[in-house]
């Protein structure tokens, strides 16, 4: 059975990867054909449906994942910590808004210096690196209640829905809200990897009210980004550059 929590985060964390992929496949594909880009981002693929059986069946033999809980959770917490640390300055207006239109024409222009082979490698270095970060989450999620089905669910449902909106529109996802939704997903991420990193640590009881703290824990960093920005917008000088 599903549980649609970890399938929701899972979800919302992979898109905002998916849609980067698929950005960069999209602007090779202009160049070597969608032959050879969809060939390397399958490739890609591949290698992370590999990482994702091989982590799942270390786990399903029974074997200690306290240690492998500590250090998938300590690497979700800086994870979560940064998207929300950049969705934090972005809407303070610190830093610019992430433009998928802008990253599509410089991928063009890096194109536009090689050959086939260097397409290929850079759809295949693109799908693989966007795509490590969601193995990560669904790795970390998958420890929750070992809930493999659900992380890799919601993983996979992301990547489909991604995948029929840009073939359907065949133009970069600019109208994502991908701020927005790294807002979200950061304090999510940074949520659990708190949660895992502390129960790693202080053991099974160190949630006195289980499942239940990640809420509270989301409800804190939320509140908190947000107060940040409202913060920051209000000692910032009138009329300074964005």
């Amino acid at each position: 059975m599903l549980d649609w929590t970890v399938v929701t985060a899972a979800f919302l964390t992979a898109a905002v990867e998916w849609v980067e992929a698929f950005t960069i496949v999209l602007a090779v594909s202009l160049s070597i054909g969608w032959r050879g880009a969809a060939g390397a981002a399958a490739a890609a693929l591949a290698v992370l449906a590999a990482m994702t059986v091989a982590t799942g069946g270390v786990l399903s033999m029974g074997l200690e994942v306290r240690w492998l809980q500590l250090a998938i959770g300590v690497f979700l917490l800086l994870f979560g910590v940064r998207w929300l640390a950049k969705a934090v300055a972005r809407g303070a207006g610190l830093k610019a808004l992430h433009d998928e239109a802008e990253s599509f024409a410089e991928t063009r222009a890096e194109l536009s210096r090689g050959d086939r082979a260097a397409g290929w490698l850079i759809a295949f270095k693109g799908v693989l690196l966007e795509g490590l970060e969601v193995w990560l989450i669904v790795a970390a999620f998958g420890l929750h209640g070992r809930a493999w089905a659900s992380s890799t669910t919601g993983a996979l449902a992301a990547l489909v829905v991604v995948l029929a909106a840009g073939l359907a529109i065949r133009a970069p996802l600019t109208r994502v809200p991908e701020n927005a939704i790294k807002f979200v997903v950061g304090v999510m991420i940074t949520a659990f990897g708190t949660f895992w990193t502390y129960e790693a640590v202080a053991g099974e009881r160190a949630w006195p009210l289980g499942d239940l703290s990640l809420l509270a824990l989301g409800a804190f960093y939320a509140l908190g980004g947000i107060g940040l920005i409202g913060l920051i917008r209000r000692s910032r000088p009138i009329g300074a550059a964005t």
